[in-house]
């Protein structure tokens, strides 16, 4: 394979630094170098849940153990003086990069190194293990559409090779294709699948949008910052600096992210090239180097697939990171690719019919697909010879409470007769009520009696005489005022309106259980004073 020697940059004067200055670190540089940890932290955190890389951490523990210079509290004083290099060894090293890239060594990017190298070296050896996955497959896509291979390098800043990372905006997947960047290039999102998550069809994408960038620029720096921000913000930050088109001469006039993403790139480009220089171990990560891919014609679950094959579910769900919901959705006319380890596919092939029987009425219920509504049996008891059906329109401040109380059946019995959600009853609505037939006419005459005269009906037994007519009932109205309760109220809050009322007189005088039995539209009697 032919490679292109880079034009090496290292004329320091146009990047504002000096030779002198490359082992200093000024504020700026220290800020964003600890932006750079902090996004490398969230990666690492995100990674741990896969199940190669928990089984990899827990395979070689005694290793971390036994070796300082692996752990996450490495400490750089400590380290063997052969591996921190003089700057004159990088910048030789980075000259003899085959590369297409112009790369440039400054205090940044020397930053950016001792980042992978000193601070993050766990992330770091766990990346360097992930790429004999990965990289292999990045590569074939690169070289198939002619780009220049070391842009494999790019998912490594981007995601740290975890291919369900999500970034505080939301960009997923290997690749951190924000949701509408996503669809733009084709990519399938919806309930069940995510194919930014999909190595194979994201590589693809982040190729097709690469090779649109470089059309735009034709410079790789500047094609890589608009991958990261957008090529937006890149011609802002090129017409804010009078048309200059040096990533260097731009860079404080590019976002703060945008800013870590070229130096970063470098720099872990050299760390992966370089990694023995500065005692990096990879570690190993036992994901399958040959998968094979079967085409899905009918919805499966993962679960069916990891309990015929025996496969741990995790392990299938590292391969097929896009099904977001273990499903995987395909039909005769839209079938779904199901990435499995080389010795598993035949397996599948043989059991497929099995699989697809296992639990298949757990997990895919067929009679959902045709199922109708039907009318259910929302009787709490059978009416039976002796019930005859009552409607009762619900006034203004009843609520459930007081005309279970007023029919002398159960909140459950409402709810359930009339197919209420909790106690949500609303002015002006019929409810179905099942009365004694015989006690017919005392129920039916509810309807026509005011709220009072409703409240004296309760403990009453139908046969005894009590006062029924539209004339006001025994209590003199001319002693109280009527209060309708709001949404918010609160007996402190509605006692505070009168003068001379507590929130006990509100609580003896309504009968009221507690001071928070309140709903809105509830009618509340408050003694005049006047």
């Amino acid at each position: 394979m032919k490679y292109i020697v880079s034009l090496i940059l290292l004329t320091f004067a146009a990047n504002q630094y000096c030779y002198s200055a490359i082992s200093g670190e000024n504020d700026t540089i220290r800020s964003e170098r600890i932006f750079l940890e902090s996004k490398l932290a969230r990666d690492f955190d995100s990674l741990l849940l896969s199940f190669y890389v928990q089984r990899a951490l827990r395979d070689t523990s005694s290793s971390f153990t036994a070796d300082t210079t692996m752990v996450g509290t490495f400490d750089p004083d400590t380290v063997n003086v052969a591996i921190t290099l003089e700057d004159s060894v990088i910048i030789r090293r980075m000259s003899e990069l085959q590369v297409l890239f112009n790369v440039t060594y400054n205090p940044i990017v020397k930053a950016y190194i001792k980042v992978y190298t000193e601070r993050k070296r766990e992330l770091t050896q766990l990346i360097l293990g992930l790429s004999r996955y990965y990289f292999p497959i990045f590569e074939e896509e690169l070289d198939a559409e002619g780009l220049p291979l070391e842009l494999k390098y790019l998912a490594v800043i981007e995601s740290a090779l975890n291919p369900r990372a999500v970034s505080r905006a939301g960009a997923t997947g290997l690749w951190q294709f924000m949701y509408g960047t996503g669809r733009y290039l084709g990519l399938e999102i919806n309930t069940f699948v995510d194919e930014r998550r999909d190595v194979l069809a994201s590589t693809k994408a982040a190729i097709k949008y690469l090779k649109q960038l470089y059309g735009i620029y034709n410079d790789w720096t500047l094609s890589l910052a608009a991958y990261n921000c957008g090529p937006g913000n890149v011609n802002k930050a090129i017409r804010r600096s009078n048309g200059k088109t040096n990533y260097w001469e731009i860079y404080y006039r590019l976002p703060r992210e945008t800013r870590n993403y070229v130096p970063g790139f470098i720099a872990a480009m050299y760390v992966m090239e370089h990694f023995q220089d500065f005692n990096l171990t990879p570690t190993p990560v036992d994901l399958p180097m040959f998968t094979d891919t079967i085409i899905v014609y009918q919805r499966l679950h993962l679960e069916q697939v990891a309990t015929v094959l025996n496969l741990p579910l995790a392990q299938l769900r590292d391969l097929n990171p896009q099904y977001r919901r273990d499903i995987v959705p395909a039909t005769p006319s839209k079938p779904y690719p199901l990435r499995l380890p080389i010795d598993y596919a035949g397996r599948f092939i043989t059991l497929e019919d099995s699989i697809r029987r296992f639990k298949d009425s757990i997990y895919f219920n067929p009679a959902a697909l045709t199922a109708a509504p039907v009318r259910g049996d929302f009787y709490a008891r059978s009416p039976g010879k002796n019930y005859r059906e009552l409607y009762y329109t619900v006034a203004s401040g009843d609520n459930l409470g007081y005309i279970s109380k007023w029919f002398n059946v159960s909140i459950t019995e409402l709810r359930e007769w009339n197919n209420i959600h909790k106690n949500q009853i609303r002015a002006g609505q019929r409810l179905l009520i099942y009365v004694p037939k015989d006690k017919y006419a005392y129920y039916n005459e509810i309807n026509h009696l005011s709220f009072e005269q409703k409240q004296a009906r309760v403990g009453v037994k139908p046969n005894q005489t009590i006062a029924t007519s539209n004339t006001k009932a025994t209590t003199d109205d001319s002693k109280f005022i009527y209060y309708t309760v709001r949404p918010g109220d609160t007996l402190w809050g509605i006692a505070r309106k009168y003068e001379g009322v507590s929130e006990q007189d509100l609580i003896r005088l309504n009968n009221l259980s507690s001071a928070t039995s309140l709903q809105p539209g509830q009618q509340l009697k408050i003694k005049r004073l006047d």
